[in-house]
């Protein structure tokens, strides 16, 4: 029973331990959201000569007409730009560098309240996942003692099933706020394409693994609590049939012992002067008491 549950809560634990590293390691990246940005090509100059617009030389001039024979997605450029919780970065059109914002100013104002919360929810999934991981490893240094182990266990699983459904709560929100976000954001944010990137799908694996950790805590806790009373329930079970077998005995041994001195009494009495003396009924048999009286009577 001790190694099965312990092998139960080192799976609990290992579950509960990769469900934290793939929050944290989430919570901190900005790949929840990837895609491409239509931006406007810029002017051609003398440091760029590529992926730019060229007006030609008479474009300073006020009397020439300037013609540009980019038309439809040729005068665009698609730049790559990746999302997470707290910040969004987008590529430099103008070198190879990346440009980051707060995606917290990018949210629309009506927006702004949802992805607080979610922030909140992300990180206090973090800190319930924190502590239903130390209460597992504390339960792991008490495995010899039952109840506390049980006691561990059962807080363990408490926090562990709050803290999965903080995680499902914020990353539910995180993504209607960016859906919102791609529609009435700032122009020069708003995507040309979208999909969902690593960060997001770590995220949501580490709701699994907590998912899963929770269950295996409560499966652990539940068997527990099921072997310890069958145990304590045979255990009272052949209490009560070995009180029972001595008490059998103990009667047998004094009936014996009443009936074998009241046969004596009987016996002794019956050889002076003619005096009997009465006998307890339910110490001797009829069957004596039938032969006693024939043996007179002669």
């Amino acid at each position: 029973m001790k190694s099965t549950r312990k092998c139960r809560t080192l799976l609990s634990v290992s579950l509960n331990f990769f469900a934290l590293l793939f929050s944290i390691t989430a919570f901190i990246t900005t790949y929840w959201c990837v895609g491409t940005q239509r931006v406007p090509k810029p002017k051609c100059s003398k440091l760029r000569t590529h992926q730019c617009i060229d007006y030609g030389v008479n474009e300073t001039d006020p009397n020439k007409v300037v013609y540009s024979w980019e038309t439809g997605d040729d005068r665009f450029l698609f730049r790559q730009f990746h999302t997470g919780i707290w910040s969004s970065c987008e590529e430099n059109i103008h070198d190879e560098s990346e440009r980051c914002r707060s995606f917290i100013d990018l949210a629309p104002a009506s927006e702004k309240g949802m992805l607080w919360l979610s922030l909140i929810s992300e990180m206090l999934y973090i800190v319930l996942l924190v502590v239903g991981f130390s209460l597992m490893c504390l339960e792991l240094v008490h495995s010899s003692n039952v109840i506390d182990g049980l006691k561990l266990n059962a807080f363990a699983a408490i926090f562990t099933v709050l803290s999965g459904l903080l995680g499902m709560v914020a990353h539910v929100m995180y993504t209607q706020v960016f859906q919102v976000t791609v529609s009435h954001g700032p122009p020069d944010w708003r995507p040309y394409n979208w999909d969902y990137g690593w960060s997001f799908c770590i995220a949501w694996a580490s709701f699994t693994c907590c998912m899963g950790a929770s269950v295996t805590t409560l499966n652990s806790y539940t068997k527990t609590v099921i072997e310890f009373r069958h145990k304590r329930k045979t255990f009272e079970q052949s209490i009560r049939e070995e009180d029972a077998r001595e008490a059998f005995g103990y009667l047998r041994e004094h009936s014996v012992h009443s009936l074998s001195k009241s046969v004596e009494i009987y016996s002794s009495q019956s050889m002076q002067g003619g005096r009997k003396t009465p006998i307890p009924v339910d110490s001797l048999d009829l069957s004596d008491i039938t032969a006693s009286l024939g043996e007179e009577q002669c």
